[in-house]
């Protein structure tokens, strides 16, 4: 059986762009959530965010080509991402075959030209008004979005250009694929990939995720689900996922990157495991766009579809009395719905041993990063078994008694005393019913 191992991470977020920087502030408790500075939204129910500051694309690497001075923020993210992953893998220094290696992302839509958008729509409207009609004058709107909109800018926001821009910089000429899968597209992306390689169709794949949402339609779509958080007076305590006084999410943006490959490719190049995906399970819940299947099936069946790859028994303590899984990453968006029925899905996986898994919420941290979020909690579990360490959920000061695990409240918990992070398993649930899981152990030479 193929073996795949991770060999190379990087990300982008809110909380900075260093692997080690950004896990220790992860364990610091510290939160990224401030007012949006990406554009006006004072007049905003919720006009806070998880930004990505101090990011410019020339730190991580050369555009000697200019390639990527037209693209998106989200391809810019996912490039600088990549890149720290791929100098990790020590791909930079060993020539690949590069037909043998894929891309697989979780990309989202490129940002809207936003207000050369908007004043294209106004000129069309007004000129219509001025004849009396109440409808638009095409001719109008097209003069203005020629005068004000430029074709590169909207070519960007099209969702494979990011897969575009990483094929082009790393000379990846394998399988490549883009999944829209809200905000289990970053899971599924790595747990897509790691079939692929374990099918045979490629050696490496760059997997993971990328997005930014912090722009007027974005933020709007949200508010208008009533699924944002709206703590004005108080935004960097908003996201409080597993809280009996949450009010929803924040929206943050960013990418998260890894190098997955065959363990025989790994070795014939000297390479050094971070860790190995063990499992992948996905499903649908088949019920509705935006709302999760009450009873948490759908959940539930892609944890169980992940653990069953992995060999392990959800209910049954392993050799050492511990449970299978150390650690679980949540998908913990801090929404009523959400953060009640993960909890009711995993007591049913794992049913009397649930209460004995830490189980924690980055969100509460770094905010929501879409399709970026599961990639990025995905690297979360690995330096967690790197480190022995699991990080906290901050901000959940009043216990939810619908939501009554151990989801390792506002401080880190060091396990390195009971024998440390061995197996972890990373949920994320999207808008629209799907749901991945990806598992996660420590390398071990033998199988």
């Amino acid at each position: 059986m193929t073996r795949v191992v991770i060999t190379g991470m990087g990300w982008i977020t809110p909380l900075g762009h260093g692997l080690d920087a950004v896990w220790h502030r992860l364990l610091a408790g510290e939160a990224a959530i401030g007012p949006v500075t990406r554009f006006d939204a004072s007049t905003f129910v919720t006009n806070f965010a998880a930004e990505v500051r101090g990011f410019d694309l020339a730190d991580f690497l050369p555009d000697t080509h200019g390639r990527h001075s037209v693209a998106g923020i989200s391809s810019k993210f996912a490039l600088a991402a990549a890149s720290s992953a791929w100098r990790q893998a020590g791909l930079d220094r060993f020539r690949v075959n590069q037909r043998r290696v894929g891309i697989y992302l979780g990309a989202g839509e490129g940002s809207l030209d936003f207000p050369n958008f908007a004043a294209a729509n106004i000129a069309g409207y007004r000129r219509g008004q001025e004849t009396g009609e109440a409808r638009g004058d095409g001719e109008a709107w097209v003069r203005a979005a020629m005068a004000r909109m430029a074709a590169t800018r909207e070519i960007e926001q099209e969702p494979n250009l990011a897969i575009s821009h990483l094929a082009y910089e790393f000379g990846c000429r394998g399988p490549a694929f883009n999944c829209m899968t809200a905000c289990a597209a970053g899971a599924q992306s790595v747990g897509e990939a790691f079939e692929m390689i374990r099918r045979g169709d490629a050696d490496v794949m760059l997997a993971g995720g990328t997005h930014s949402m912090i722009h007027p339609l974005g933020m709007t779509g949200f508010i208008r689900l009533t699924a944002m958080s709206q703590r004005r007076d108080s935004a960097a305590t908003a996201a409080r996922p597993f809280d009996q006084t949450r009010d929803g999410f924040v929206m943050g943006e960013g990418s998260g990157i890894l190098v997955i490959e065959s363990l025989d490719h790994a070795r014939s190049r000297g390479a050094t495991p971070l860790a190995e995906i063990a499992g992948y399970g996905s499903t649908a819940d088949a019920y509705r766009i935006t709302d999760i299947q009450p009873d948490g099936k759908g959940a539930q069946a892609a944890m169980v579809a992940a653990l069953k790859q992995a060999g392990i028994d959800p209910r049954e303590p392993a050799a050492d009395g511990r449970p299978g899984i150390h650690y679980i990453s949540a998908h913990g968006t801090g929404t009523k719905e959400n953060d009640k029925i993960e909890s009711v899905a995993v007591k049913s996986v794992f049913g009397p041993l649930a209460g004995r898994i830490p189980f924690s919420s980055v969100k509460s941290m770094l905010g929501h990063l879409i399709q970026a979020a599961g990639a990025v909690e995905l690297i979360t579990c690995v330096k967690a078994i790197q480190t022995g360490v699991v990080p906290p959920t901050i901000n959940l000061r009043t216990p939810d008694p619908e939501c009554d695990l151990d989801y390792v409240p506002n401080a880190p918990r060091d396990l390195n005393a009971v024998g440390g992070v061995r197996v972890c398993m990373s949920n994320s649930f999207g808008f629209g019913g799907q749901n991945d899981t990806v598992v996660v152990r420590r390398f071990d030479e033998s199988p």
